[in-house]
């Protein structure tokens, strides 16, 4: 097997660590905006062979992945069209899919070419934090074009199942109808939020000062890429619009309640958001991946924070962030304490209690 890669930061990256350490024997080829990140995919061995640009070399795979953004890959399109060969089967990673489908017929690759959307991500970008893990446990979205075979859709399975991932195939329209109303539109609502709290401050801030608990929690993605949610919303307007709407018009619905003082619809809106949102599986693997979060009550004396931070650096945790929860309202515990991985936050829970500590987890 023969994989050729376009882009090779976190995400194409992360793909091409899971295919070397699933399948060694593959022969791996990449491209990439920068040459250093092309140099350190092979000093490291993750590619086989670095090209400094898309060329002939691209001809003999049998599955490329455009990993750049969604303009970007459609430009890829159009240069591989002359170069690929019968068997080669091209896939990508982007967010939409609406725009590059439409580009491959436009192209005459539908015979060539399936989408694909692993949803999964970090809130770091770049091929030095690419995992050979990030995309396990995660949905992976294929999106066949109208002219791929059973063949080609389970050569994409078969990869999107080395990576450990959960494979649901789509097609693309749903796929874009879908990402607007459970991603696009919650990025959307998260930034327009915050941006409301901020025009809505007093000159000293003090909303900033005690915004913590739910505040944060419910706008923790608009700290993502506003290159990336720009071209996103540029690609899939027409979903999020419509959905848009509706959420608009449920606003409406929620302000008029408010203004009748109507209590048992109000009541039945929080009830009915509370189980549907309770029966989700706890599984967050977006744009950013899940908190991984600890809370500890905490006297206040010197050196208490430095104390345990030694106990879980004694036992090899690493921290992502720590620090005192000034505003307690939704919280327990003083001092949280975040982690990149779920193990580690286990550990830590294990390790403090076992020390005395009062520890909550999230």
């Amino acid at each position: 097997m023969k994989i050729g890669f376009i882009g090779l930061g976190l995400i194409g990256g992360s793909i091409a660590r899971g295919l070397r350490k699933k399948h060694p024997e593959y022969y791996m080829i990449a491209t990439a905006h920068s040459e250093q990140t092309v140099a350190m995919a092979l000093e490291e061995g993750v590619i086989d062979e670095g090209c400094s640009q898309v060329d002939e070399r691209f001809g003999s795979c049998d599955l490329i992945f455009l990993c750049a953004p969604v303009s970007y890959n459609i430009s890829y399109l159009e240069q591989l069209k002359s170069l690929i060969s019968d068997r080669c089967v091209i896939t990508d990673v982007g967010s939409t899919k609406t725009e590059i489908h439409e580009a491959a017929t436009r192209l005459g690759l539908e015979a060539h070419f399936i989408g694909g959307h692993p949803m999964a991500g970090s809130e770091r970008s770049g091929f030095q934090y690419s995992t050979d893990h990030l995309i396990e446990n995660a949905w992976y979205v294929l999106t066949p074009s109208s002219q791929s075979t059973r063949e080609q859709l389970d050569l994409c399975l078969s990869v999107v199942r080395d990576l450990n991932a959960l494979p649901l195939v789509l097609n693309y329209q749903e796929h874009d109808s879908i990402v607007a109303a459970i991603s696009h539109l919650p990025h959307l609502i998260a930034a327009g939020l915050v941006n409301l709290i901020h025009d809505s401050d007093s000159p000293d801030q003090i909303m900033r000062q005690v915004a913590a608990g739910g505040f944060k929690d419910i706008t923790r993605i608009a700290s993502s890429s506003p290159v990336m949610w720009q071209q996103i919303c540029m690609t899939n307007g027409e979903n999020i619009s419509r959905f848009l709407r509706a959420y608009i018009q449920s606003m409406e619905t929620i302000l008029r309640d408010l203004e009748t003082g109507d209590s048992q619809k109000i009541y039945d809106l929080f009830e009915s958001a509370r189980d549907y949102r309770d029966s989700i599986p706890d599984q967050s693997r977006g744009p950013l991946k899940k908190e991984y979060s600890i809370y500890c009550d905490l006297v206040d004396e010197a050196g208490a924070i430095a104390t345990i931070a030694t106990i879980l650096a004694t036992h090899q945790i690493s921290i992502k962030n720590i620090g005192i929860i000034h505003n307690r309202e939704f919280e327990q515990g003083v001092l949280k304490i975040e982690f990149y991985e779920e193990s580690a936050a286990d550990e830590a829970d294990r390790l403090l209690t076992r020390c005395q500590y009062n520890v909550y987890k999230r």
